[in-house]
Parts: C-alpha cells; structure tokens; sequence
C-alpha cells in the first residue's frame, strides 16, 4: 500500500544505502539507510554514497543561505552585526546565556522585541545535550527557541529594507522571496523546482538534491566574491567557523565538527539527520542524510564520511571523539552495543 501511495502521489523513494548499523552485544539490531554528497565548488559530484541526487528537505542546513540576503544587502552592517550576530543568524542554538544575550542585542539594535519572533518556544537544546533538567519554575521564551537568531535576521532584513514585519515568515513576503533567490542561486536548482515546506520555527524551508545542498556550502569556501552576493559567503563562513558555539551549543556536534576543523571547516546540522559541511582547504561542500531522520546515526557516519576523505586522522582522540563509534547503554549504565558506520563512500 505505501509503494503503490508512492507511486500515486508521484514520489520517487531514494535509493539509499546502509550507513550505520546498531550492534546489541555483537549482532546487529538495527540499521540506518542514507545518503551522501560530496561536489566541488561548480556541483560536480566527487564522491557519494546510496542517491546523491535525491532531493531531501534541508531544514537547519538552509540557515547560511536564509542570512545570505541579511548579509549581502546591507542590513547587517547597518545595524552594526560582527561576526557573533552573523553567527546566530546561522545557528540552531542551545538557548545559553551568550545565545540569548546576541538575539536580545539583535533585536533591541532594529526595535524588536521577543514578541516579534514568530519562532514558537521550546524547553532549550542545552537541557538535552547536557543532561541536565531546568531549575523548578523556569520559564522560557522565543529568545531561547534554537532558530530565533535566525528568525532576528530575517527582522532585520525587514528593517533595513522597509518591509512589514508582522508577516516575514509568509512565502509571498519579499524576505522570503529574497531567501528563496538565494537557495536558488547556491545549490544550483531553478527557483521554479525549489520544494517548499514549513520548518519546525514555521518558516519555509526547501527540499533540494543532496548534491545541490552540498554544492551550496562548498560555495561559501570560494576565494573570490560571488557576482550576486559579493563577499557574503566568506562572511558567513568566517562567521561560523570562528564562533561554532555559537552555531550549536556545549557538547553538540556542530560545535565538535568546527572546532575539530580549526577554522577549515563550517559545519551546520539540521532537523531528521540532515548534516553539511563546508572544507575551505578543499574547496569541497559534504552533505548527509540519515533516511529515517534518526541522529544518534547521523554523528557516527559524519566521523566516517570526514575520514575517508582523508580530513581526520584520528576521531577517538579528538574533539569528535563522543560521536565515534558511541556505546549504547542501558538505564543502568551498562554498555549493551555500539552504533558502527558502515558508509563506504565510491568516487564519481
């Protein structure tokens, strides 16, 4: 029924590969289909595993290119926004203080307040990523939601520009017409193909080819200006390599990626087992995704994918080291398997 549903509504399903395998005591339990892209700067494909080509909705991997127009037009200069605000707009955040206090900058610079984010609430990635519980009567606000950096510059776009506010997020809005030029534009698919969706912070967001998304971050590598966005793209690179906790948050993969990187690589992960990577010494975008959303895959098989293209020697020593080969543990803390990457990447 689902195959023949498939087919009716005109969806192709890729053709995945298994990309990690969960070992319970030295079988396997479990295994995690997926896919991979690795392309040059012009979207040649280099190297790949399952279906490069299939076309996966990005979600938090769009971030660079959704601060792309807030860069490139002006409005991020204007209001006085370094590298920690070009940063945020690109993060998926744990909501710590050094987070909120940027967003709470942000806003008061374009007179906005938290009110003005349309981003929703949630309990703060840091809570989850550090094991830990908020203190009793806690309460949060839009401030602390992972996307509200992102959703302060699309506001200030808004300003600079003299559009509306109260309807950024809509798809007509000339903001989101911007953003929609701009992932165009770096992945390399024809606005009229673009797949839109609604994101998880309620802005729209587009399913592109791996291949494309990973075309995207290799362009943000390039050493020359782009011809429609300048130096935007080395802005947002240098933005997010030199603040990855800023992008992410304590403990988070991001945040290892990048500082395993030492400033060579800008890494954004995304929402269902989305990852991409831009490496500046290469010139190379990588994007990744794990078929059934899961991310306790995603980690493992990132590791793998970044040493078989020769870019870590040695993960378990490293700042990656919690995301190699992770254990698998009961509730009594007892070691019952590990999550093994069984991605064999083949050149193209």
């Amino acid at each position: 029924m689902s195959g023949a549903t498939a087919v009716a509504s005109g969806l192709t399903p890729p053709r995945h590969a298994p990309l990690a395998i969960v070992v319970r005591g030295e079988a396997p339990e479990s295994i995690h289909y997926g896919s991979v892209a690795v392309t040059d700067r012009d979207g040649n494909l280099l190297y790949g595993a399952g279906d490069p080509q299939a076309t996966m909705f990005t979600r938090s991997s769009l971030k660079p290119f959704q601060a792309m127009p807030v860069v490139a037009s002006g409005a991020s200069a204007a209001y006085g926004y370094g590298d920690a605000e070009i940063a945020l707009m690109c993060a998926s955040h744990s909501g710590e203080p050094r987070h909120v206090d940027v967003v709470s900058s942000m806003l008061e610079r374009i007179e906005c307040t938290k009110e003005d984010l349309q981003c929703g609430v949630h309990t703060p990635y840091f809570y989850q990523w550090t094991e830990t519980t908020p203190e009793p009567g806690a309460t949060f606000s839009t401030l602390h939601h992972n996307c509200s950096g992102k959703h302060s510059g699309m506001l200030t776009w808004c300003r600079y520009c003299s559009h509306p506010i109260g309807n950024y997020l809509d798809p007509a809005h000339p903001l989101q017409q911007a953003i929609r030029k701009s992932v165009a534009h770096f992945t390399g698919v024809a606005e009229s193909a673009l797949v839109r969706g609604t994101d998880g912070c309620s802005a729209p967001n587009y399913a592109v080819p791996l291949a494309g998304l990973a075309r995207g971050f290799a362009r943000l590598t390039a050493a020359c200006d782009d011809a429609e966005y300048g130096d935007a793209p080395a802005r947002i690179f240098a933005a997010m390599s030199k603040n990855p906790g800023l992008v992410s948050g304590e403990r988070r993969n991001d945040l290892a990626i990048m500082t395993a990187g030492h400033g060579d690589w800008t890494s954004k992960a995304g929402a269902e087992g989305m990852q991409a990577i831009a490496v500046k010494s290469r010139g190379i975008g990588i994007a990744i995704k794990i078929a059934d959303g899961n991310p306790r895959a995603l980690h493992p098989v990132t590791v793998a994918v970044l040493q078989q293209l020769g870019l870590l020697e040695h993960p378990e020593a490293g700042p990656l080291a919690p995301f190699h080969e992770p254990l698998q543990r009961n509730l009594r803390g007892l070691v019952t398997g590990r999550i093994q990457p069984v991605v064999e990447l083949r050149k193209l």
